[in-house]
């Protein structure tokens, strides 16, 4: 009887110290999932808490996370991955996704501006209106959807042995401003792999 009673005694010892160990597994494995590389491993990122991590919707993107949404509009959505073609180039592009409601140039209502974050040249890009959207991919030659009061925030990280990588986020304009200083705050925690 005394061993019974002081068996059901541990067992009620550790139940709490397993739920803890639990409890650190999980949130060991939320961070694990949340932390990133681009180019090449060289540099490391960390999504912002509450960011999901999911399977890229298009061959050409490396890393893709769902943004949790602002009520009930759709979820954002952040793609990683590198490309070519000069900066300027691919900033013009993403001002050709977005038109204005007044008909006015997007590019005057965008805001740019450079950084140096770990070693690297960051252009940042802060544009909004009604967002082309192609959700096969830009390539893909498939069906435009014009999606109104939308916002992308995105990063250009030039990098000096791998080339340009692209980090785009958009979504319903609601969204992205809930989670801008998450985004803002990834890119500037950008560190060099192994530091």
């Amino acid at each position: 009887m005394r061993s019974t009673l002081t068996a059901l005694g541990l067992m009620a010892a550790l139940i709490p110290l397993l739920s803890a160990t639990q409890a650190t597994a999980q949130a060991v494995t939320a961070t694990e999932t949340r932390a990133f590389d681009i180019a090449g491993g060289s540099l490391l990122l960390e999504a912002p808490a509450g960011w999901k991590r999911v399977q890229p919707k298009s061959g050409i993107v490396e890393t893709e996370f769902a943004i949790p949404s602002a009520g009930d509009l759709p979820p954002g959505r952040m793609t990683v991955m590198g490309a070519g073609g000069s900066v300027q180039a691919n900033v013009d592009r993403w001002y050709g996704q977005f038109t204005q409601p007044d008909g006015s140039d997007t590019k005057k209502k965008a805001v740019t501006k450079t950084i140096k974050i770990a070693g690297c040249t960051v252009t940042m890009v802060d544009v909004s209106g009604t967002f082309k959207d192609t959700p096969g991919g830009p390539f893909a030659g498939g069906k435009t959807i014009d999606r109104p009061d939308y916002r992308m925030l995105a990063a250009i990280v030039e990098t000096p042995e791998s080339g340009s990588q692209f980090l785009k986020f958009y979504g319903p304009a609601a969204t992205v401003a809930q989670e801008a200083d998450g985004f803002r705050t990834m890119i500037e925690g950008l560190v060099p792999a192994g530091k």
